[in-house]
Order: C-alpha cells, then structure tokens, then sequence
C-alpha cells in the first residue's frame, strides 16, 4: 500500500503545482485577495477546506471523547460562523480593507494595528498543521520527522509563492473533492464491520456516547468561547475581503456551515468506528489510517491518505499565506509598489515555514495548540475587533485597545504556563481571566474619555 500510496501523493503534489501557475505576474490585490473576484463556489470550496486542517486531531479527540467531538469542535463554530454570515460578512465586505489589522489601523491608529498584527501572525503561523502533514510523511515514507517537516514546509511555501491567494483559492477546489471523497469511502467501509449506525453507538463505551465526554461542563464550555475566535478568524475575514459581491460573502457562510455539518458527520462518526474497531489503539492521532488500513482494501485506503494529505494541505497553505500577508501587508512599511509587497510577502512565506517548522518539532499534540493559541488569540483581538464596528464615541482610544489586548493576551499566557498537572490555578480556564481583564480594560478606557 506504502508504494502505491506513494505514487498517488506524487501526482497530487504535481496537481498542486500545475493548479498553482498563473499565466500572469499577479501583484497587490490581486496577489493578496485574487482580485477580490472570489465567486460563491470558489468562496465555498475554500472557506470549506480551510476549516479542516486539523483532520488528525479530531480524530484523536473522536477516539479519547467520543460524541462529544461534535460538541466541542462542531456546534459552536456553527453557530459562530452563522453569526458572522448575518452581521459581520456583508459590512466587511463593503470596506476596502485587505486584513484585520487594516481595520483596526482606520479605527484606532497604526499601533494598535501592530499589536493585533502581532496576534493574527501567532495564530496563523501554522504549527500545528505543519506537524499533521509531516506525521502523514512520516506514516508514509518513513522519514525522519524533521525531514518530514522541512519538505512538507519548503513545498508548501513554494507552490502558495507562485500566485499568492489565487494559488490557494485553485488547489482548494481540487482538495475539497478529495477530503469529501475520502471519508466517503471509509465511514461506509467502517460501519460494515460495526454493524451500521445503531450498531456502532451501542458498541461504544458510556463515556463516548455522553455530550462531555466524561470532561466535565468547563472543559466543554471553554470551547465554546475558543468558537468565538471565529468571528476574528483571519481565513475567514481573507475570504470575505476577496469574494465578489457582500452578497456571495454572506451566502457563501451559510453554504459552507451545511458543508461542515456533512463533513463533521462523515469524520466524527469515522472516529468513533476507530474507536470501536480499534481499542487499543496506541496512537490515537493515527486513528484515520489505522482504520483506513482495518477496512479498507490497499487502492482505497490508498486513496483514502491522499485525501488525508488534501485535508491537511488545504489549510496548511492557507494560513501559512495570511501569515505571510502579515509580515508583507501588516508589519512592513506600506509602499505604493504593489510589485515590492509581492516580494515582502514571498519573504515572509519563506519566514513563516521557518517558525512553523521549529514549533512543528516542539509540539507534540495539535488539540493542545489549538486549545493554547486558540485562548490567547480570541482573548485578546475579539473585544477590540468587534467595537470597530461600533459609532465612534463607542469606540475605545489606541491606548485603550492596546492595553486591552497586551493585558489579556499576558493574562492567558501566564494562566496556561502556570497549569500544573492537578490543572489551571483556582481550577479556571485561561479564557475567562483574560476575558475579564480584556472588559476592564476597555471599560476604564471609555470612562476615563468621558472624564471631564
């Protein structure tokens, strides 16, 4: 299977490349947003995508706490991302902003825009998905993992260099087909062996068929919170800025939220299968091709990896790109020469695998960098992201946004490094102690403005 496997994952690295080309020298907006041309099934299919990079990681999270999978990484976002449909997609779209800290720059001034660039760059870096794609190199080559890392790194970077967003925006149709196809074929091939659906939910221990998974209501609500990173998500508002009417940026919401109900459907319930299936499993982050390799015959489960790599890739190569948009839009001194961002943004391509290949080789679970950056970032863009859109003398000043931000990403960095292994002091969540040091920022902001 590893030989044929092989071969397949070649042509769809050649795939990538050939999407990737542009008959054209692509600069300024058309190089950061494709022209801001985006249609509803281009906007669709990358939106889609881009949400699942974390593939592994759910169905590790599918096999340690069952049912509760869709409750923590299904629900919220649902309903975070319909929220952002209805209020945020349309006005944003009606600007002429090209990143978030575009819009606080028009807010609140150039520092405050710094320091939530600051943030947007953490949360985009993409460590995470880095360390799921070479974990799928390493399963299929057998490589070191930090040869693993540098290809998976230097490849991506590469082919997103050649057309910026358009490269993106292209290679995404071709990934939504294949992750869609991949699960596909293996849930159906999972609940032969279970006997169907009923027959997989008895099997499964009590723990995994209740709404916590055994987690306890704070473990599950933090979550919850974490989906409103949503709502100052930078793949979100990148796709909203490039669609072409504010009416394909609010539709396209709402088409992909019904494609990530199916989608959450056909992976969740695969992690389950693999939990049934395969109990003593003893890498649960190898729960999909475990499973794949259990129930599926060598062409298909073949198939089924490519699949897992376009799952991975579709959202790698995305945030590595807004990352990149960040050090060439964000961090460096605007130019009127769109041809000179082309190139900062090529640089910071090439910086951002760096980074994101060093924290690839530090981590080692993808669900604790989520839940660690996830925290941080929320905490500290949502509140003064979301009063942008408020009348102006409702609007914190630059200092106030910036202390709001500075303190509340402080407050959760030292929350999660105080964790010991009995958990977070006073038994909370980060999230909640930098969301309260976040609002008396904000709060003794405004009222010292109104201080006669």
């Amino acid at each position: 299977m590893n030989g044929l496997t092989i071969i397949l994952v070649l042509c769809y690295a050649a795939a990538l490349l050939a999407l990737s080309r542009s008959r054209r020298a692509s600069a300024g907006v058309d190089f950061l947003l494709a022209g801001r041309r985006l249609t509803l099934p281009a906007f669709v299919a990358t939106l889609v995508t881009t949400w699942y990079g974390g593939i592994l990681g759910i169905g590790e999270y599918a096999w340690r706490f069952g049912i509760s999978t869709w409750v923590v990484f299904g629900v919220p976002y649902y309903l975070a991302a319909i929220l952002f449909g209805f209020w945020l997609a349309p006005r944003l779209r009606r600007t002429g902003a090209i990143t978030i800290p575009d819009l606080l720059t028009e807010a609140y001034g150039r520092g405050a825009a710094l320091t939530g660039a600051t943030a947007v760059y953490a949360s985009t870096v993409p460590v995470a998905y880095l360390l799921m794609l070479a974990t799928l190199v390493v399963w299929v080559t057998g490589w070191p993992i930090g040869v693993a890392v540098a290809v998976a790194a230097a490849f991506s970077a590469f082919y997103v260099g050649l057309a910026g967003f358009q490269s993106v925006v292209r290679t995404d149709v071709l990934q939504l087909v294949l992750m869609y196809g991949a699960f596909a074929i293996l849930l159906p091939a999972a609940l032969t062996h279970t006997g169907g659906l009923s027959g997989l939910w008895t099997a499964l221990p009590a723990t995994h068929r209740s709404l916590d998974g055994g987690l306890g209501w704070q473990a599950v609500v933090v979550w919850y919170l974490i989906a409103l990173q949503t709502v100052v998500e930078p793949a979100f508002y990148q796709r909203v800025f490039a669609a072409r009417t504010p009416g394909i940026a609010r539709a396209g919401m709402f088409a992909s939220v019904a494609m990530w109900i199916l989608f959450d459907f056909l992976s969740i319930f695969s992690g389950l299968a693999a939990r049934v299936l395969l109990p003593e499993l003893r890498d649960p982050m190898a729960a999909y091709p475990a499973l794949a390799a259990l129930v599926l015959p060598p062409w298909a489960a073949a198939l089924f990896t490519v699949g897992l790599f376009a799952t991975v890739m579709s959202t790698l190569d995305s945030y590595l790109f807004i990352a990149a948009t960040t050090v060439g839009h964000d961090f460096a001194r605007r130019t009127p020469d769109a041809s000179s961002e082309r190139r900062r943004t090529r640089a910071g391509l090439a910086i951002s695998a760096v980074l994101a290949s060093c924290g690839a080789l530090l981590f080692d679970s993808a669900v604790q960098v989520w839940h660690d950056i996830g925290t941080v970032v929320t905490s500290t863009l949502l509140l003064p992201v979301l009063a942008v859109h408020l009348p102006p003398r409702l609007r914190p000043s630059q200092m106030g946004a910036v202390a709001s931000m500075v303190c509340a990403a402080v407050t959760a960095s030292w929350w999660i490094v105080a964790a010991t292994d009995s958990g977070y002091p006073l038994g909370v969540e980060p999230m909640f102690p930098a969301f309260a040091v976040s609002v008396l920022c904000l709060a003794t902001d405004l009222l010292l403005a109104r201080r006669p």
